[in-house]
């Protein structure tokens, strides 16, 4: 048998490398690449998926204006805290209300939680409230 004859009967496939690449690395159309005459430009790329996600993350940060979702069965309003109470709890009173009403009982919401919001006694927050027990809230927000 000779070297050539052996080879064809191996156990181990030749590895072609581009047929191991995932099918989104070999398409063309993830890169567009623009030839003009005798120089070439590379333009912007496409994303997809994950990336262009964190792309519209990555402008979204860049703005200085709070930009939150519309919910329609909350009221929200300004408070500001005047008691604080064990596992999270306030005690806020809303600002411009009558002295007769009483203090609103509000929560942190997970996401002030998430990010280890310290919240103080004085501390102007905005709360939603429950348009089924206008004595209870969620704290959404501190104000700077």
């Amino acid at each position: 048998m000779s070297i050539n004859q052996s080879s064809a009967f191996s156990l181990h496939a030749p590895h072609n490398k581009a047929s191991f690449r995932p099918s989104y690395l070999a398409t063309p159309t993830a890169f567009s690449t623009f030839i003009n005459d005798s120089t070439s430009t590379i333009t912007s790329t496409q994303l997809h998926g994950k990336k262009a996600a964190r792309a519209q993350g990555n402008d979204r940060k860049n703005k200085t204006v709070r930009v939150k979702k519309q919910k329609d069965d909350v009221i929200e309003v300004e408070a500001v805290v005047i008691e604080s109470l064990p596992n999270a709890m306030f005690r806020c009173s809303i600002d411009g209300a009558p002295e007769t009403q009483p203090p609103i009982l509000a929560t942190i919401s997970g996401k002030i939680r998430k990010n280890w919001v310290k919240i103080l006694v004085g501390d102007s927050v905005t709360i939603e409230l429950s348009p089924y027990d206008l004595t209870r809230g969620r704290i959404t927000f501190r104000k700077r």
